[in-house]
């Protein structure tokens, strides 16, 4: 875990090397109040067994600082793990939130997946958040920025000098993340990068993920400062037709994430496994043949 300390507020940095994915708890300077955002719910796609390590690394900080959870967020249906949220939430009896367009994304999986009953209404979460929203932890006020172009549904959620923007960017020597799956747009996600990149210069951007380039130790956070000057993809000098340009091509490259087609299923159900067949097991959906691995 990495302890940030920030002038309104700390964020305890919880990282799944698995995955490559942080998972954050931001908590107000003045008061016990909590936010968890983006939780992992480990997964073994080889036996297929979930489990709740991470979760519970979560939970057992929550608990050791005293902490009131005041929501469980994600910021968008993760594409490379399950998402922790109803585990945690049951845990702290918080409400869930993501954004409103996750019922786009809903949509699309559905008919990928074929899941004919499947409501694409959001129903799964408690609160569902539009642009401008705001919410509250403890004296800390927060709001929502909508940041498609990775998924149709990503979302920021901004606490004062603190924004959590998950897969729109990633640290700077590692530019940004991938807009192939499917609802992506490299166009749409340079608008939503660039209005990030218009917050002030000491904000700190929390991101989804890190694979530790060339061996170094993950990093889980950059100012907007650092962005403008270092981002190998989106910094001050690059347009958006060079920037769409190498996305695009480094886009082609890239396999799926290994629990892709395992994970969306569960996270547009909020986090949850499909409803047991009668034989009382869950099984997972793979849509043979739908999609193609990158050319060589």
């Amino acid at each position: 875990m990495l302890l940030i300390e920030r002038p309104d507020a700390v964020v305890a940095a919880f990282y799944d090397e698995k995955t490559g994915s942080w998972q954050y708890v931001i908590r107000d300077r003045e008061t016990k109040s909590a936010a968890i955002i983006d939780p992992v719910w480990d997964y073994d796609e080889k036996a297929g067994a979930t489990s709740t390590k991470n979760a519970d690394a979560i939970a057992d900080y929550v608990r050791s600082e005293g902490l009131r959870v005041e929501w469980v967020l994600d910021t968008h249906p993760h594409a490379d793990h399950f998402s922790a949220a109803p585990y945690l939430a049951g845990k702290f009896d918080a409400p869930t939130a993501i954004g409103e367009k996750v019922t786009q994304v809903q949509k699309l999986w559905r008919d990928i997946y074929c899941l004919e009953d499947f409501a694409a209404d959001g129903s799964q979460w408690d609160r569902l958040f539009a642009e401008g929203d705001t919410l509250r932890i403890g004296s800390l006020e927060g709001r929502v920025l909508f940041s498609p172009g990775h998924t149709l549904a990503s979302i920021t959620f901004v606490f004062g000098s603190n924004a959590f923007v998950h897969d729109t960017l990633m640290v700077p020597d590692s530019g940004t993340a991938r807009a192939d799956f499917p609802g992506g747009d490299a166009h749409v996600l340079w608008n939503s990068i660039r209005e990030l990149l218009d917050l002030p210069p000491d904000t700190a951007l929390y991101v989804g993920h890190d694979y530790c380039k060339d061996g170094r130790d993950p990093q889980c956070m950059a100012t907007v400062a650092e962005h403008r000057t270092n981002n190998i993809h989106v910094k001050d000098g690059i347009s958006e037709e060079e920037f769409v340009r190498v996305r695009t091509e480094r886009d082609a490259t890239l396999p799926l994430p290994v629990l892709m087609l395992a994970a969306l299923q569960v996270n547009i159900r909020g986090g949850r496994l499909p409803e047991p067949d009668p034989c009382g097991r869950s099984f997972l959906r793979i849509p043979v043949d739908h999609f193609r691995p990158p050319a060589d």
